[in-house]
């Protein structure tokens, strides 16, 4: 009996083992992570996130519904990261971390910030993992559609005159949310 639960157990560790490998390293040797950062003065911010390709797929509209909460990128939910308040149109972004969700629409995208952070980005039933409740700021942006094509998602931040965009790019799509220091 006690060979047989070292046996068992052993093979329990093994077995953990390599879902823990496949979700952590081979899942994103597909959507590698990546960091897009911006400092400016003492002003610091952070996105952490997954970039998965498009590989030849329609993205908007069919890999990524419309319509529907999305954890903006792939794997881990995206995190983003401010050490001063943000203002986005009328709304404050308070200093802190927040997970980064979208709602892609034809024409414009809700952009969600989330206070619950670490989780996985889809939840058993492949649905966005997030708590609308922990929601602290909605807000739209308009949806560009160009003729250049992005094969890997990016997020980037970027300084335009006294305002700053947060940047998503993906197959022909660009969105680009304005937004200042408080």
């Amino acid at each position: 009996m006690k060979k047989f639960l070292i046996v068992l157990g052993v093979i329990v560790v093994l077995v953990l083992g390599v879902l823990l490998y496949m979700r952590l390293v081979y899942t994103k040797s597909f959507s590698p992570e990546d960091k897009s950062s911006f400092n400016s003065g003492d002003l610091q911010i952070s996105v952490l996130y997954n970039r998965p390709f498009k590989k030849g797929r329609v993205i908007f509209g069919e890999l990524v519904p419309y319509n529907k909460v999305w954890r903006t990128g792939a794997n881990e939910a995206t995190v983003f990261e401010t050490n001063k308040d943000l203002v986005f149109g009328d709304k404050t972004l308070k200093a802190g971390r927040y997970t980064l969700f979208t709602i892609p629409e034809e024409q414009s995208w809700n952009i969600l910030f989330n206070t619950e952070t670490g989780q996985w980005g889809v939840d058993f039933n492949g649905e966005a993992n997030r708590d609308p409740a922990k929601d602290v700021l909605s807000v739209q942006a308009l949806s560009v559609q160009q003729e250049k094509e992005f094969e890997q998602f990016t997020i980037s931040i970027e300084r335009w005159g006294e305002e700053m965009q947060l940047i998503f790019m993906w197959d022909k799509t660009l969105v680009s949310v304005p937004f200042k220091a408080k």
